[in-house]
């Protein structure tokens, strides 16, 4: 049973859980708690990718730790990006929605610091970190949020109204994917973490555009609102809306980032099948800026668009 617990727990803090849960919070819920969730998950994981290049301390050494997962095994250990990530997440949700949803904080609460137990218990277990590793994330999150909170309001004005924001938010993105440090051996760090800023910078820029266009499709009325009502109906059309939506993200993902791997492939005369080649910087951070930026394009400008004209809201 808890082999199981736990590697669910894990996969929370995945691309699998990203691309599919993530984007529910908009589609379901409030794209206010959706876009401010993005924002300080783009932080925090920025800080603590780049932290663990930047001190390159090891995980745990198997043996004796069994580890469960491989993919990540050549990055650097401390802090856990999971932990930090299940810390901002699940708190910031929690900080977010007590002005815009009606509910009993202490429940709220509750649930933030069970999933973030959860994930953070499943870095152990899987042999991926140290207990050092995971509270390390869990403070440097907590920090983050901490000094950051007293200027949400501000930096949520700031990205639907100016119109720097859009410019800013995909120059500075790619900027800081392209200044990411270099390692003497491949991992996947600089990749997943060109993927967290393209998808940043996308969501961004759609927010400013959704806003400019009038159409946030935010709760209206007094806040916050009532939670929705679990009817039939309403299940059914928040699971339809959640299958097309991932449908239409999946979708979007493989059709950019095929069309991007050729062009560039073809543009360094190297095949599109060489997995070297796409781990070169020339090649790795361009296509997965690219089809991560199109991800958040498509999430916060057309996704929501789709349901109301299909009469899913």
């Amino acid at each position: 049973m808890f082999y199981f617990l736990f590697r669910v727990s894990a996969g929370m803090g995945h691309e699998v859980f990203y691309i599919t849960c993530l984007p529910a919070i908009q589609w379901n819920l409030d794209p206010f708690l959706c876009r401010r969730l993005v924002n300080v998950w783009t932080l925090v994981m920025y800080v603590g990718q780049l932290m663990k290049d930047k001190l390159k301390l090891p995980r745990p050494l198997s043996p004796p730790v069994v580890k469960l997962e491989s993919r990540v095994d050549a990055e650097y250990g401390l802090p856990s990006t999971h932990a930090m990530a299940a810390t901002a997440i699940s708190f910031t949700v929690l900080l977010s929605a007590t002005s815009r949803i009606q509910f009993q904080f202490e429940v709220g609460l509750l649930i933030a610091v069970v999933l973030s137990a959860l994930v953070c218990l499943s870095r152990l277990y899987t042999g991926m970190h140290s207990a050092l590793d995971v509270i390390c994330g869990v403070l440097i999150s907590a920090f983050l949020l901490l000094v950051t909170y007293p200027y949400w309001e501000a930096f949520d004005n700031f990205q639907l109204t100016s119109p720097y924001s859009p410019v800013l938010a995909v120059v500075l993105c790619l900027f800081l994917s392209y200044t990411y440090p270099e390692l003497d051996h491949y991992t996947t760090t600089r990749g997943d973490t060109t993927t967290i800023l393209g998808v940043g910078a996308g969501c961004s820029v759609g927010y400013w555009v959704s806003k400019q266009l009038g159409q946030t499709f935010e709760p209206e009325g007094v806040l916050p609102v009532p939670l929705p009502a679990l009817t039939i109906n309403a299940i059914g059309r928040g699971a339809a809306r959640c299958m097309l939506g991932i449908v239409v993200l999946v979708g979007t993902r493989q059709i950019v980032k095929t069309a991007s791997l050729k062009v560039l492939c073809s543009w360094y005369g190297v095949p599109v099948q060489d997995k070297d080649a796409r781990r070169m910087k020339e090649i790795e951070v361009p296509y997965k800026f690219v089809t991560y930026t199109s991800v958040g394009l498509v999430n916060s400008i057309l996704v929501n668009r789709l349901f109301r004209l299909l009469g899913l809201f």
